[in-house]
């Protein structure tokens, strides 16, 4: 069984969600997001994606991964054993990305 760094999996979970945020692999990371994640979350990765299509800077970028970090850092905290799935998340969402 691996070790997982709860900073470094929000760090990696955060810039692989808004990446993906922009992209068609959008649609099956909210779903899986939903699944495994909530509706809360669900719901503030389709914020993002608004966000991200109604700017087109590029601090934009950086101030959602910096919520996404934030909010990862927080889900881990409190409940360590989602950093397993997180993990799967990120990296399933990766091999979609173009």
């Amino acid at each position: 069984m691996a070790v997982l760094h709860p900073r470094r999996v929000a760090w990696e979970g955060a810039r692989t969600f808004v990446t993906a945020a922009n992209t068609d692999a959008y649609w099956w990371l909210s779903d899986r997001v939903g699944h495994h994640l909530g509706l809360t979350y669900q719901s503030r990765l389709y914020e993002t994606r608004m966000r991200l299509r109604a700017t087109a800077e590029a601090d934009a970028i950086h101030a959602e991964a910096g919520a996404w970090r934030a909010r990862l850092d927080e889900l881990l905290d409190a409940c360590p054993a989602t950093a397993s799935v997180l993990t799967r998340l990120i990296s399933e969402t990766a091999s979609r990305l173009p």
